[in-house]
């Protein structure tokens, strides 16, 4: 813990760039979602070529699963029934009947899919194999030993899956092996004792409560969706059902949008909520005190442990690992990737720090490259953080965005001792 606070202190510089605005989310809406923001793969952007004579034989990735539905049929359902039981009463606005028909229209794609992996989802796990292997084909090359691994949740094992299925399509000879179960769970999904104990301590529901104030402001939205508002018992409640449903269509294929319910600046305070609650739970809010670190350690020792059996064994292949956003965003803090591990308190500021959909959107993956040459047993590795060319500011190299593995093994061996 004194390690990553001296971090912390020895970059303040860092707390000083905005990460988003209020104008970033006005011109992309979506982003507003926070972990529901659909994979960006516009975002992804050119591969800086590797020192003359390397080439790569090895990748580490850890990515969360595809677009799903929201995670329960109840988060449709609650709007639904309530703007239905309106157009009973003819209590609805004409924005409100509006808004219920293209609510029917998506509950009747979503109705018993809570939580699925969707089309969409699956067009995007295949999306990045496809990218992953045509930019490092030398990786795939005959028959590499690729090993996939999976938590027991239905999303994550589909999301392998079509991960997996898109790559033996490019390469059939491929030693390709997958499986999800609780040995894997350990530590793809692990949180401590101390963490789980932090996220439940009643303590943090006031702080939140605290912060959720001034943040929810319902009445101008019912207002134009009710002509007697008094229907609605939890305008607030209804408010961020509507906010969940709007960030979620982009996750789903009925093409249908309900930002239009929404001012700017309600998109912008309601993704504050979004995104307080993720910086603090599983990211490096300094109200954690840095307990989150703790949560990637597992993971991170399995990282190196693999690396160096095909850094030893001459072997080409990967290993691919996938979880959950909760996973994700606790391992770019634990590798110290740029923008994803700056710590302060003032939840006013979160978002000037740390934007939950830049760490861990939908199909967000972490992938270390790990390169060779014939000619030097100085093995590279270099951070890819969905699919874009990252850094890690402590640790100094003279060919980034390419580090020398020894050092970098050297420096998460020192965090993984502390």
């Amino acid at each position: 813990m004194k390690l990553y606070r001296f971090l912390f202190f020895l970059f303040p510089a860092a707390t000083l760039t905005a990460q988003t605005t209020p104008e970033e989310i006005a011109r992309t809406p979506e982003k507003s979602a926070g972990v529901h923001y659909a994979y960006p793969v516009h975002e992804i952007g050119k591969q800086t070529p590797p020192p003359a004579g390397y080439e790569p034989f090895y990748i580490s990735h850890l990515g969360r699963h595809g677009s799903r539905y929201l995670i329960n049929d109840t988060d449709y359902s609650r709007v639904l029934d309530l703007l239905k039981e309106g157009r009973q009463k003819k209590a609805l606005t004409p924005l409100g009947e509006k808004t219920l028909e293209k609510l029917e229209k998506v509950w009747a794609e979503a109705e018993w899919r809570g939580g699925d992996l969707s089309a969409v989802g699956v067009k995007e796990l295949q999306g990045i194999a496809a990218r992953t292997y045509n930019r490092f084909p030398e990786v795939f090359k005959g028959k590499a030993q690729v090993e996939a691994r999976s938590t027991t949740v239905v999303r994550c094992v589909l999301s392998m899956d079509a991960f997996c299925e898109r790559l033996k399509e490019l390469n059939p000879a491929l030693e390709l092996s997958r499986d999800a179960s609780i040995k894997y769970q350990r530590y793809l999904n692990h949180h401590t004792r101390e963490a789980i104990a932090f996220r439940s301590a009643p303590e943090r529901k006031g702080e939140y409560k605290q912060f959720e104030m001034g943040k929810i402001r319902p009445d101008r939205l019912v207002s134009s969706l009710f002509s007697d508002p008094k229907l609605v018992s939890d305008p607030g409640a209804l408010m961020l059902d509507l906010f969940a449903l709007a960030g979620n269509m982009q996750n789903i294929e009925t093409k249908v949008s309900f930002y239009d319910l929404f001012e700017d600046r309600e998109l912008f305070d309601l993704w504050q909520l979004k995104n307080y609650r993720l910086y603090v739970n599983d990211a490096n809010s300094a109200l954690n005190g840095g307990l989150m670190f703790e949560n990637a350690k597992p993971v991170l020792e399995n990282i190196v442990e693999n690396a160096e059996q095909y850094i030893r064994t001459g072997d080409r292949g990967a290993t691919l690992r996938f979880a959950h956003d909760g996973n994700i965003i606790p391992l770019a803090l634990l590798l110290h990737l740029k923008d994803t591990y700056t710590s302060i308190a003032d939840p006013a500021a979160f978002y000037t720090v740390w934007s939950d959909f830049k760490v861990a959107p939908m199909a967000g993956n972490i992938q270390l490259v790990f390169f060779r040459s014939s000619k030097t047993d100085k093995v590279l590795v270099k951070f890819l953080l969905h699919e874009k060319e990252t850094e890690v500011p402590e640790l100094r190299t003279d060919t980034y965005p390419y580090y020398d593995w020894k050092d970098v093994k050297e420096f998460y061996v020192s965090l993984l001792k502390k």
